[in-house]
């Protein structure tokens, strides 16, 4: 079954977050547009390049109002001493979630149950809206690395599209550029 729609479970976490422990639930994610990333763990390789280039284009998430999550199944201690220990993870400023007992991995699809990898996350960015319903999912293999951009204009249509009802945005749609009214006048001339 897919998660798309579905509205987050009750939750309790805690995130690092600008030098300090703060309760993470699901009512972070009521009343503003949210982006959650999951990564495979902290003191990694292409984990800190990915959080990393969020973290450069967090202003711009900001402007939007989205709220960024990065979660791992490590501790919320953990994400701590890799901000202390990491230039580029000094650089986050969104909530660094810690998953150690599994449910958020559990709920959004993306733990592993089985191999070297298992108790780890996939990585999965799921953009969600203000009443806590996810609206785009992106889950893939562990050696391949998300870019912020994408992840943006993901945002961005799926804004559009909640302002907008009874419109679409097709492949590669940039704000500001043309969508599209399914009609039954438009069948058939794309």
């Amino acid at each position: 079954m897919s998660l798309i729609n579905t509205q987050i479970p009750e939750f309790t976490a805690t995130a690092y977050h600008q030098g300090k422990f703060v309760p993470v639930t699901q009512d972070n994610f009521k009343g503003k547009w949210s982006v959650v990333v999951f990564y495979p763990a902290d003191f990694t390789f292409v984990c800190p390049t990915e959080l990393g280039d969020l973290a450069d284009h967090y202003a711009e998430f900001q402007k939007l109002g989205v709220e960024i999550y990065g979660v791992s199944t490590d501790t919320h201690f953990t994400h701590k001493a890799w901000h202390d220990t990491s230039d580029t993870i000094k650089k986050v400023q969104y909530p660094l979630v810690g998953d150690p007992s599994h449910q958020l991995a559990r709920f959004f699809q993306v733990l592993i149950t089985e191999g070297e990898d298992t108790g780890l996350a996939l990585r999965g960015t799921f953009v969600i809206d203000p009443d806590g319903r996810i609206k785009t999912i992106e889950v893939h293999d562990n050696g391949i690395g998300r870019d912020a951009t994408e992840t943006l204009r993901r945002v961005r249509a799926a804004q559009y599209i909640a302002a907008h009802p009874g419109e679409v945005c097709p492949a590669k749609w940039e704000e500001g550029a043309k969508t599209l009214t399914p009609s039954l006048d438009l069948v058939g001339k794309i």
